[in-house]
Order: C-alpha cells, then structure tokens, then sequence
C-alpha cells in the first residue's frame, strides 16, 4: 500500500489548492513545503484572481463568459499559448472562484479601484473586469486555502524539499524526500517558479538581463527552479521558455511597490531621444514590451512639484528620498528641462517639447496621443493633472526590473496532467502554478493570471489525482 494516495510538491496557492481537492476526494495528501510556512508567492501577492462568468461579476452587471476570455487570452498571446490547458483554465476559472467562496474566502459584489481593494476590478489588459480581489490579499487566501486543509486532514510537512520523483515502468509513484522514498499514487508538482536561481533565470529567461544590477526579485524563496530538474533527470517536456513576468520599475527601486511607492502621477516618460513614447500608466502586464521598442528603458521626467508632493511612509517613493538619489546622482536633476536634457543626453528641444505637449494635453484632463486619461480614470484617478513646470526637474530610468514570476514549466494538458519529451501524458504526474507551463505567455492576461492560474490547475489537479486513483 502506497504512504499517500497524492503528494504536493509545495504549499502555495497552487500547492494548497491541489491538496484542498484531493482531500474533498477522500484521498489521504501529504503537502511537502520546502521553507518554514506555507504560502509562497502566493503569500506575497495581492491575491488578485482573473475569472470570468462569477457570482461577483453578475452582482454588478458585467456580463461575461468563458468563450469570451478564452478568445481574449488567445489573441492577446498571438495564440503561442496551448488552447487545450488555457480552455480549461477559463472554463474552470468561474466554479474554482465560487469554490473558493464557498470555502471562506470574501470578495465582495462591489467596484474596486486597485488591485488592494476587495471588490472586482479592472486589473489591467483584460476586455471586461475580471480582477476578484479578496480580502485579506495573498495572504487571506493562502490562509483560508490551508484551513480546509488542515480541516480535511491533509498532511503538512514544512522545511521538506522533495529531491526528486519516483519513476517506475513510466509511471511516477512517489517522491524522494532527504533520501528516503514516499510511495504515493499520484504526484502534483506545484513548487513555484525559478526566479530565485540566477543561472536558470539566465538560461529560461533571459530577458532579466536588460535591468543588470539593477534587477530584483520578489518571489517567494522557494522559487528555486526544482521543476526544471524533475523535467532534465526524467525526460519530461517544458513549455514557456522565455516568457514571465517583469515590471517597470525606477532603478533606485529594490522592493515591490507596496513598499516602495509610486512615482508622481504628473510625470512623463520619454524615450533616448527625449521624446515621449507611451501612456505612462499602461498595464504592467504590457509595458516591458513598450520599453523594449524604445532601447530597453525609459525616462520618467517630473518636477519639483510632483517631488514634493510625494506622499511618505515608503521605502522609494518620498521627497526625501528621490533627493537622496538625486545626490547620488541616481536620479538626475537640473534647474532647467535644458540642463535635464544636457543631463540625460537627449535633444533638448525634443524633451522640452514633449513636455510642453504634456502640459497642453493632461492638465486639461484628455491625452489625445496616448490616451492617458482613460487609463487613469480606470483607476479612479483625476485625469486633470498638474503640468510639469517647476524646477529643478528629474529624471529617472524606469526598467523592467521587478521579477514577479516565471513561465517556463511543465507541459501540462487540460487536465493538469505533465507530458514527456516524445507527447505522452505521464501516469500518476500532474502540475500547477509557475511549475505548469502551456498558459502563462508572453502577455501576462490582466491581474490575478498567475495566482488564478495557480489556484485553478492545483484545483483541477486534486480532482484528476482523486479520477486516476479510482
């Protein structure tokens, strides 16, 4: 008789969701979590789910379906993604979320403005709102994920690595933990990304190099890449190499914005040739494609104003702060927008027109170039904004520096099962999360992709372990 009918590989949202499942199934689950707590990235998320044709979504009017976001996704990855495993995540995507209410978890039927409201919102690419922000964030969710679990009686054992699969006659039957074998009928593995391994990040995705130095991590410590070593040492294929997820950032910035801050809303972003080139507030999830167009990089070019009315109380973002880099000589700063141009070598009758057009267009609350003032006001932002014209002035480069997680993962079909290198499906292996690859792209489909896309394909892959097991 095996030890387990299921082991999960790591207890995340994706890890916890499989476990959760399982157990409703009546399998006995062992979840192996590497660190010293549960969560993972998950834990350190907004929590933000991207689901479509939900109890949330009527309660306010937003008509919806998961035809409607299948054909979205697919068209906003130029359909690189595989249909089957994203079919199956916008099909399922509405039942997990009701699931997860039905389980504790609260997001409320009401307009939310940010991804740190509860409520749903407009998360960013999307075409209808389909950001369910919980309450309580990442954190909430992981927390209400593991009271089911510990409620069903599914095992936990924390500070355990899983070194390696057991594989018999083709078939995964277990995990070998510390050396010593778990039998197990069934295996999910839901261990995180590879954001935390700086060779593997080199190799799967090579775009962190263009922030160098300046590139920081905000993933879970867990995220270590051991699916890519169950993939090399047991023939099983990877999908999404080259693809993740990095946000903009200011160079001086090494925390997420929630520690960090924002930059001033009055600002304007201009490329190498001092002029400006995209919506400063376009979605996270596009916006290193922009930077990419323009050289790798950008200038945020503000003024003394905008410095001064920082808000304090975070770690980047304060008046004092930005002056403390601009002693640095980090960000840059002159008492004209001539001498800022001189500072950032850019023509300065470009930058110096660029900002006249700003100043023409948004303090009058419209941005008919870049249409900056819809995106603003998805945001429940004023779009009146006050014009750049107080020196001294600053400029900072903003760049794809943030890596929140990574896409290379696991083949995996509409049912969480993993493929070998030959196409085959792999008796009793199963994937979710970071560790799945087939549905996180390039283009990263509004807030929540990831931790949905987690918590969905951890869902359906207790459920499959349970059909296998009987």
């Amino acid at each position: 008789m095996d030890d387990y009918d299921l082991v999960v590989i790591g207890a995340g949202g994706a890890g916890l969701a499989a476990a959760v499942s399982g157990a409703q199934e009546g399998l006995r689950v062992l979840v192996l979590e590497s660190e010293d707590e549960v969560g993972g990235s998950t834990q350190l998320s907004a929590g933000m789910l991207t689901a479509s044709a939900t109890s949330v979504q009527a309660g306010l009017g937003v008509a919806d379906s998961p035809s409607a976001m299948y054909q979205h996704y697919m068209d906003l990855n130029q359909w690189r993604v595989l249909p089957g495993p994203v079919k199956a995540f916008c099909a399922e995507s509405g039942p997990v979320l009701e699931w997860l209410l039905e389980l504790g978890v609260e997001i409320p039927a009401r307009q939310s403005g940010n991804a740190h409201m509860p409520g749903l919102t407009r998360a960013g690419v999307e075409d209808v709102w389909r950001g369910h922000v919980p309450k309580d964030q990442g954190y909430g969710l992981v927390q209400t994920l593991d009271r089911a679990r510990r409620r069903l009686g599914a095992d936990l054992a924390l500070g355990s690595r899983a070194d390696d699969l057991v594989v018999e006659n083709g078939a995964v039957r277990g995990v070998v933990v510390g050396g010593e074998r778990v039998s197990a009928g069934t295996v999910v593995v839901a261990c995180g990304g590879l954001a935390q391994d700086p060779v593997l990040r080199e190799r799967f995705f090579p775009d962190t190099r263009i922030a160098g130095e300046n590139l920081f991590v905000v993933a879970a410590p867990g995220s270590r890449g051991d699916h890519i070593g169950f993939a090399e040492r047991n023939g099983l294929a990877l999908f999404g190499q080259g693809w993740g997820l990095l946000l903009v950032t200011a160079e001086f910035q090494r925390m997420h914005h929630w520690q960090s801050g924002f930059p001033p809303v009055s600002r304007i972003h201009v490329d190498r040739a001092g002029i400006r080139c995209m919506d400063e507030d376009a979605p996270y999830a596009v916006s290193p494609g922009i930077l990419a167009d323009n050289g790798g990089f950008v200038w945020a070019v503000f003024d003394e104003s905008a410095r001064t009315g920082l808000p304090n109380g975070y770690a980047d973002w304060t008046p004092d702060r930005v002056l403390e880099e601009a002693e640095k000589g980090v960000v840059r700063r002159a008492d004209t927008l001539t001498g800022l141009a001189e500072c950032i070598e850019v023509p300065a009758a470009n930058l110096t027109a660029s900002v006249h057009r700003f100043n023409t267009l948004l303090p009058a609350g419209h941005d008919e170039d870049f249409l900056r003032h819809e995106t603003l006001a998805a945001k429940r932002v004023d779009p009146h904004l006050e014009p750049i014209h107080s020196g001294p002035f600053y400029a900072v480069r903003m760049l794809p520096a943030e890596l929140v997680c990574t896409h290379a993962g696991l083949r995996i079909d509409g049912a969480a099962r993993v493929q070998d290198t030959a196409g085959r499906t792999v008796p009793g292996l199963y994937a979710a999360g970071e560790a799945a690859g087939g549905v996180l792209g390039q283009r990263y489909v509004g807030g929540g992709n990831s931790v949905a896309h987690a918590v969905v394909f951890g869902y359906i892959a207790g459920k499959q372990a349970a059909k296998e097991r009987r």
